[in-house]
Order: structure tokens, then C-alpha cells, then sequence
């Protein structure tokens, strides 16, 4: 007989405060929106090959940072599962901000 078993995976924390649920969208909004609000503001100040690049390297350093949210914060059985944006969100928001 096998002894082997899945844990059940814990489920995302559901925000009960106003305050939290502000705060998550914040969070929500600058991992997703970040990058193109940058290279756009670059582009009409400068040029659109200084955006090309500034949207590169963003891109690029708002993914090191969610994946720093993301390791900080979600159960270390849970971390080989798929999050999104709002997901990340609510659990950094749950965990580290909103105990």
C-alpha cells in the first residue's frame, strides 16, 4: 500500500478590508501596467528607440520583481502552480501587508 499523497493546495487569501483590497489592486496595477506606461512617457519625451529599450529592461526587472513577490510569499508546496497578477497580489497583500 502506498503512502504517497497530494496535499490539497492552500486556497488564494480572500480580502476582507478596503484598505487591503486597494492595496492589492495598486500592487496588481504596477505589475501589470509598469512597463507601458514607462515606455509610453519615454516615448513622447525622448524617442521611441530609448522606449524600445526602457520597455525591454522593464519588463524585465518587473518580472524580477514578481517572481521575488511571488517566492515571498506562497507555501513552498504551492510554488510550482501558475499565478496571475491579481493572485500574487492578494497573497503578498494577505501575507505581508494585511495580517
Amino acid at each position: 500500500m502506498q503512502t504517497d499523497f497530494i496535499e490539497q493546495i492552500e486556497p488564494t487569501p480572500k480580502l476582507t478590508s478596503k484598505k487591503c483590497k486597494i492595496i492589492s489592486l495598486l500592487i496588481r496595477m504596477f505589475l501589470q501596467l509598469f512597463s507601458y506606461i514607462l515606455s509610453l512617457i519615454l516615448w513622447f519625451t525622448y524617442d521611441y528607440f530609448v522606449s524600445i529599450a526602457a520597455f525591454l529592461l522593464s519588463f524585465i526587472v518587473v518580472g524580477i520583481i514578481r517572481s521575488k513577490l511571488r517566492n515571498s510569499v506562497i507555501p513552498l508546496s504551492q510554488r510550482e502552480y501558475q499565478y496571475t497578477d491579481q493572485g500574487i497580489a492578494d497573497w503578498y497583500t494577505a501575507k505581508a501587508i494585511c495580517y
